[in-house]
């Protein structure tokens, strides 16, 4: 019973550090601006009643237990039956499109009556087996943590709580002179493309600020959110992202996140070199049969790797042409020149949509959102020397507790130099 009781109490106590300090992995507000708001207002999204909901669930989950007295094998079950209802969900949604795209039938609604059915069924099944896989992946990531050292008494605080749903979109809003980011606004989940492109347009032609609506994997409330993948490495690294983001919250470095735009790219660079390898760290403990060959991509949203455009010729590097362009949009910039700028990113957006990379809109706030995760050496961040700064850091450390509890203490640029230039 106290130990149950812990548990309850300990997640509480969390929540409420964690929704004084709350931020999102993938963004936050800076300085917003007022002139942004009657275009976004219709489409903001609201979190208060997702996190209450989403942690009371967490919080019956744990009253439960149930995962504590589950063997190896039986979670290895769960997670299996559950990417196993994922799969099949997708399989049925894809049916259902399929009917109604085809031409040649006439009454799609009972073409698709039995698909429905069967997809209904499905759905319920899943939401029950998530939440169960859920938990097995939050003890797993718990364990793994703690062999990192980065827990106490064998419990990582704040404790790793996520919740697999539709993720909100984002605003993302730069200048247009200078690659910026002055301000990022959460949007329904529900928006459509032609709605997403007349808010951008909107807020470019009542502003002089350059607009992005984006798609994002994981949303640093508590508990966090994930967006649903068929992919365990790729949803295990999420979780594991946002679970430092949360970490890094309670800390100078997480609680400065909004100050600089440096300060943002050290925050989200740290936690996705933190999430890969504590994913890494997760598959070899409890999926080594899984792994796939390090030469491999093993997930379907990983741009990272060289691919052949679409005609099946030459092969294109994804991080290395994009790095490439970031360079030269920030010399145009710095030479004052902001339509031969602009006018490059949209060649350059061919380019990459000619490659297999089918980029909506390539523009400032483009390289604003995507600049900010500069874990890899080549990357939307261009020359900006923040990312390679974290990356020595990183280098430089003996672990990876090491690393994370060094950058925790960071409120400034200048300090992570400092520690740099020590060594």
């Amino acid at each position: 019973m106290m130990p149950k009781v812990f548990r309850i109490l300990n997640l509480a106590a969390a929540l409420c550090l964690i929704l004084m300090l709350v931020t999102t992995s993938i963004w936050q507000p800076i300085s917003p601006e007022d002139a942004i708001r009657p275009a976004t207002r219709p489409y903001e999204f609201d979190y208060s009643a997702w996190t209450v909901n989403a942690f009371w669930d967490k919080l019956s989950m744990a009253g439960l237990g149930t995962n504590h007295y589950l063997n190896y094998y039986q979670d290895r079950q769960i997670i299996k039956e559950y990417f196993t209802l994922l799969q099949k969900n997708d399989e049925l949604e894809s049916q259902i499109e399929n009917i109604f795209s085809d031409p040649g039938i006439e009454n799609p609604n009972q073409e698709s009556a039995e698909s429905q059915v069967k997809l209904h069924a499905n759905q319920s099944e899943l939401e029950q087996q998530s939440s169960l896989a859920e938990a097995v992946i939050q003890k797993q990531i718990s364990i793994t943590l703690d062999g990192l050292g980065l827990a106490s008494l064998g419990q990582p605080f704040p404790p790793v709580l996520f919740h697999v749903t539709e993720l909100p979109k984002q605003l993302v809003v730069s200048r247009r002179d200078v690659i910026d980011q002055v301000t990022s606004v959460s949007l329904r989940a529900d928006m459509e493309v032609d709605e997403m492109t007349a808010l951008e347009d909107e807020v470019e032609a009542g502003t002089d600020y350059s607009a992005l609506v984006v798609d994002v994997g994981g949303v640093g409330t508590y508990p966090t959110m994930v967006i649903s993948t068929d992919s365990l490495s790729y949803l295990i690294e999420t979780v594991a992202h946002e679970w430092t983001h949360n970490y890094l919250n309670l800390r100078p470095l997480g609680m400065h996140y909004s100050s600089t735009a440096e300060l943002r790219t050290m925050n989200e660079t740290t936690a996705s070199i933190a999430g890969e390898e504590i994913s890494q760290a997760v598959l070899r403990n409890f999926y080594a049969d899984l792994l796939s060959s390090p030469n491999t991509p093993n997930n379907t949203h990983d741009v990272n790797y060289v691919a052949k455009n679409r005609s099946g010729g030459y092969f294109f590097n994804f991080r290395q042409e994009m790095y490439k362009t970031r360079v030269h949009v920030d010399e145009l910039l710095t030479e004052g020149q902001i339509d031969e700028a602009e006018s490059y990113m949209e060649e350059k957006r061919q380019v990459f949509w000619d490659n297999g990379y089918s980029i909506r809109k390539l523009n400032q706030a483009y390289f604003a959102f995507h600049g900010a995760y500069a874990d890899q050496e080549y990357s939307a961040a261009g020359e900006d020397p923040v990312g390679s700064a974290v990356r020595s850091l990183r280098a430089r450390s003996s672990n990876l507790a090491d690393f994370i509890n060094k950058m925790s203490t960071f409120s400034s640029y200048s300090q992570l130099a400092t520690a740099i230039n020590a060594y």
